[in-house]
């Protein structure tokens, strides 16, 4: 059995933020709720407008993009999912690209929420 070390085990002594790697946390999106309305901007600073496809398919927006620089031999790849938990009136959603950011609004169709909510169990903080 061969073991092969996991991203954190061979970075771990190297002095470069782990975002080199590829690793996007919740910091490049911005997504809130304001007057009957979903607003998600994404930081996706390096493509072009007619790089980026953006899909809208049983209340998951799918926000994907390639830019590849053949001067330097480089792909640069984004793709990202958004689950949304309410009706969206996905005839009005609109979106825009500007220095870099992505927005995207999507217009809900109501005040109901989609799912149910689960109740949690557990120990509170004191």
């Amino acid at each position: 059995m061969v073991l092969r070390p996991t991203a954190s085990t061979w970075t771990q002594n190297l002095e470069m933020p782990s975002r080199l790697f590829g690793q996007q946390g919740s910091s490049d999106y911005e997504l809130y709720e304001e007057e009957g309305e979903f607003v998600l901007t994404i930081d996706m600073p390096g493509f072009e407008t007619d790089e980026i496809d953006l899909a809208w398919d049983d209340g998951v927006l799918n926000v994907a993009a390639e830019h590849v620089d053949d001067d330097r031999g480089r792909k640069k790849t984004y793709h990202r999912r958004f689950r949304f938990p309410k009706i969206v009136d996905d005839e009005e959603i609109a979106a825009t690209y500007t220095n870099g950011v992505l927005e995207v609004t999507l217009p809900t169709a109501g005040p109901e929420t989609r799912g149910r909510e689960i109740p949690l169990e557990g120990e509170t903080a004191d």
